[in-house]
């Protein structure tokens, strides 16, 4: 099998979600970095649009949002489990409040007049201006809480993780770390960037000891590769074998685009290849990373079929 590389950013608060658990795993991975802003065209020519951070990529395969790589990432290393049976169900529902509420709760927080100098360290004003740029183009519809509004919301949200603890278990769900553990672990480590921010968390003594426990797996080991080297695995490799549970009106084979119906809504474009009530993997074909397949959950993704020219 081809090596599991990451496409991610250091600042990135998904990619630290991802990094821990290769920690947790004990896997060795290729590190590729990649912009934090448009553009990207080391990362098109792999993703074919998708433009959110990070992205995995093992051979010719590309894998898109953290809700799918991370069961790719279990299933490759199931031990010790990133979904144990325990708390099967209860896990997801809770790391997709992570994901999502919790997530787009801290960070806007921590990006705070008080908090971003500290998140984005050395940058000019021009690139903090493109970098706001960026992010409001992912998202130009989205409200943003004012900061004793969002102040409000995290120390709720963080008051609830503290209950969670409460019993004096090692992790959110018990003795167990689990995917909700990761998702949550995330913005925590995200509001850390900034000190003046962080402050808040000194009410939560328990999220924090918590933290130290889920930060304490490391990130793996970790091998650095040019962006040009991944593009030349992707081009030398073959795509890996699919199942297709055909649907009303998708077929093997359909010209489809598949877009992230949250945020960053890029359509990417291609065949579909693979189809399944977890997973929608399409076919497209790049100059320079030939042919690949682009993999993507089906939660907060859309699949529209073209209609023939």
């Amino acid at each position: 099998m081809s090596e599991l590389i990451l496409h991610h950013y250091a600042g990135s608060p998904f990619s630290e979600k991802v990094r821990l658990i290769l920690g947790l795993k004990g896997m060795a991975w290729r590190s590729v970095i990649v912009p934090n802003i448009m553009p990207k065209p080391d990362v098109i020519a792999l993703t074919g649009g998708y433009r959110r951070t990070p992205f995995m990529q093992i051979g010719a395969d590309i894998y898109c949002d953290t809700a799918l790589m991370c069961r790719v990432i279990d299933a490759l290393k199931p031990e010790p489990p990133l979904y144990p049976t325990a708390t099967a169900g209860l896990a997801d529902i809770v790391a997709q409040w992570a994901d999502t509420t919790l997530f787009w709760t801290a960070v806007p927080f921590t990006l705070q007049p008080a908090g971003a100098p500290h998140v984005l360290k050395n940058a000019t004003p021009e690139m903090l201006k493109a970098f706001g740029a960026d992010r409001a183009a992912m998202n130009p519809h989205m409200r943003r809480a004012t900061v004793t509004d969002g102040a409000a919301a995290l120390t709720t949200y963080l008051s609830r993780l503290e209950h969670l603890l409460g019993d004096g278990q090692p992790f959110l769900l018990g003795a167990l770390p689990c995917i909700a553990d990761f998702s949550a672990a995330q913005s925590v480590w995200f509001i850390h960037l900034a000190p003046p921010v962080a402050a808040v968390l000194e009410a939560y003594p328990k999220v924090e000891a918590w933290y130290r426990r889920v930060n304490g797996f490391g990130q793996g080991a970790l091998t650095k590769m040019k962006s040009a080297e991944a593009l030349e695995v992707a081009s030398s490799s073959t795509p890996a074998a699919l199942s297709f549970s055909a649907e009303p009106g998708l077929a093997l084979g359909d010209e489809v685009t598949v877009t992230p119906t949250d945020y960053a809504h890029d359509a990417v474009g291609g065949k579909l290849v693979g189809l399944s009530t977890r997973e929608v993997v399409i076919a497209r074909t790049d100059e320079r990373a030939a042919t690949v397949h682009v993999h993507f959950p089906r939660i907060a993704f859309q699949i529209k079929k073209l209609q023939p020219a």
